[in-house]
């Protein structure tokens, strides 16, 4: 059996971190996410809204660099919850529980969430790197915590002045 779903929408709020009884953080959101087909009547895409919950350090880092608007790839499985309400009405929601969650668009202007000296990560927390120089990064729920000791390199420092030498310049040509 499987049940994998892949998703790729803009947030339409804030991302809400919360913390279980235990201190496990949570996260919800909810995604916007066009139709592939426009409507054949009005030439109009629809647009699907996909509440989304992330668990863990997917959470923790869902909640720091995403906010609303933001365009987000959602990596995850399908869940149905089932419960009943105060009135006694039995209710079901249907929900998808992200694995992983990806940055969609490139930074915007004066936002640096997901920019890493131009660097990118992605399948945090096991050690996958992919996509370098778009300035993506990725959460993953494999309860490893992301990063995984990768920091992106650090800027080469400045020769020394002690460094540099004088070429004469005899003949008025380079010397390679």
């Amino acid at each position: 059996m499987l049940n994998h779903i892949v998703l790729m929408g803009r947030l339409t709020r804030d991302p809400e971190l919360r913390r279980t009884q235990s201190g496990v953080p949570v996260v919800s959101f909810s995604l916007a996410v066009d139709h592939d087909v426009p409507n054949k009547e009005t030439g109009e895409r629809g647009v699907d809204f996909i509440d989304v919950v992330a668990w863990r350090q997917t959470a923790e880092f869902v909640s720091k660099f995403f906010s609303k608007g933001r365009m987000a790839v959602v990596s995850g499985r399908l869940q149905i919850r089932s419960w009943t309400d105060n009135t006694g009405n039995k209710r079901r929601a249907a929900e998808v529980v992200a694995d992983n969650v990806y940055f969609g668009d490139s930074k915007r202007d004066g936002d640096n969430a997901g920019s890493y000296n131009g660097s990118s990560y992605a399948g945090a927390g096991n050690g996958n790197y992919s996509g370098a120089g778009n300035g993506n990064y990725a959460a993953s729920n494999n309860g490893y915590g992301y990063n995984n000791g990768y920091n992106a390199p650090a800027a080469p420092a400045a020769p020394a002045a002690s460094d540099f030498a004088m070429l004469e310049d005899e003949d008025g040509e380079l010397p390679f």
